[in-house]
């Protein structure tokens, strides 16, 4: 087995590489100088299409994969279109795991959510939550179709000894993210309002819930970077957690955003609207006892996130 950073020339197939994490990923590669990057377009390759997937990896015969392609989408989106989270996510990812098998792909990586774990999971949540209670109702679709590809990953090597792994990043944010209004999630969402409101003048920004509850996010270039890491230095059954370890308050994070937007008026809270989990944090102690820490402050990814979405609205 070659080793993942040893040769810049091995042939990396990144499945989803226009998303805020394919991006990313295909950020971070190009800086440690590999040369030999493979990336389809959906146009180009419609991972759904069993057929086209496995005609593409016989003639392109990738030696590592990087599996970031996804349908993905908020609360509103899984509770509209449960038929498509489920069936395009089972989709591509067994195509892309059964050809990269097929095809002779050295390692692959398949990246997951936090979703996967059950609605009420013992805070920080490690690994071995998974599987143990009921999931959160409005994207079970999505995390269903997820755990069935950590699931495959450790079918395919218990059966045939293959270097199949997963990770599990917690929330992400940055450079390439949704911002749309109503399909976004909470920090992308943030920035936006703060951002409208300052062009526009106006006196304040209405925020949903009291400010409570706690979340976990992560700057999407140290996922990348962990991404990495993993596809050199982790081989193993249990799927990874990957998250910062480092967690603020919907209204600490309302906060810092206005800071870094540069919005002038007032927050206000209405505590009428639904709060959602009180607290959601991954127990990323595995990968910090394999070697790897997360790099970007909240506060340098937020700045660095505002700058990408103010020139990202000049196109």
């Amino acid at each position: 087995m070659d080793s993942f950073l040893g040769n810049k020339t091995s042939k990396i197939y990144v499945a989803g590489h226009r998303g805020l994490v394919g991006s990313a990923i295909v950020k971070k590669l190009q800086q440690l100088g590999f040369t030999h990057l493979i990336l389809k377009t959906h146009k180009e390759l419609d991972l759904t299409r069993q057929s086209d997937v496995e005609s593409f990896f016989a003639a392109v015969k990738p030696e590592f994969v990087i599996l970031a392609a996804a349908k993905v989408g908020g609360i509103h989106a899984n509770n509209t279109y449960p038929a498509e989270f489920i069936s395009i996510n089972l989709q591509i990812q067994t195509n892309v795991i059964h050809s990269s098998y097929i095809n002779g792909v050295q390692k692959i990586l398949f990246l997951g959510s936090s979703c996967i774990y059950p609605k009420m999971a013992p805070q920080p949540i490690t690994e071995e939550a998974l599987l143990t209670g009921p999931l959160e109702p409005t994207n079970e679709w999505y995390a269903v179709a997820k755990i069935a590809g950590i699931k495959m990953c450790q079918a395919y090597r218990l059966q045939y000894n293959w270097d199949a792994i997963s990770g599990m990043p917690t929330n992400l944010y940055g450079p390439n993210d949704n911002f749309h209004p109503e399909n976004s999630h909470v920090l992308p969402a943030l920035m936006r309002r703060f951002h409208e409101a300052k062009v526009s003048g106006a006196k304040e920004v209405v925020v949903w819930g009291t400010g409570s509850p706690l979340r976990e996010f992560l700057h999407v270039d140290d996922l990348a970077d962990a991404v990495v890491f993993m596809m050199e230095k982790y081989s193993g059954l249990v799927h990874i957690n990957v998250g910062s370890g480092q967690e603020v308050t919907i209204k600490e994070l309302a906060e810092l955003v206005k800071e870094v937007v540069g919005f002038e008026g007032e927050l206000v809270w209405d505590s009428t609207k639904p709060d959602g989990t009180p607290r959601k944090l991954m127990d990323s102690s595995k990968l910090a006892d394999l070697g790897w820490v997360p790099k970007v402050s909240l506060k340098d990814g937020l700045v660095d996130t505002y700058k990408w979405y103010v020139e990202y609205l000049k196109q």
